[in-house]
């Protein structure tokens, strides 16, 4: 995957396990798509936007 997952809202820390993973829940078919690298980009990569809610308070 070439996206830049440390930006993206589903990349999480485990402390458990000390490591960083990604919380996008899928099925097993996306499950296979996404594993097989099928995508140029992943498509399910969302930017983390910290500020999206003090501009809706605007």
């Amino acid at each position: 995957m070439r996206s830049n997952c440390e930006t993206c809202m589903y990349y999480a820390y485990d402390e458990e396990y000390e490591e960083y993973y990604c919380q996008v829940q899928l099925d097993e078919d996306e499950m296979e798509r996404f594993l097989s690298d099928r995508f140029r980009d992943c498509p399910y990569y969302r930017l983390e936007d910290e500020y999206k809610t003090v501009r809706k308070q605007m």
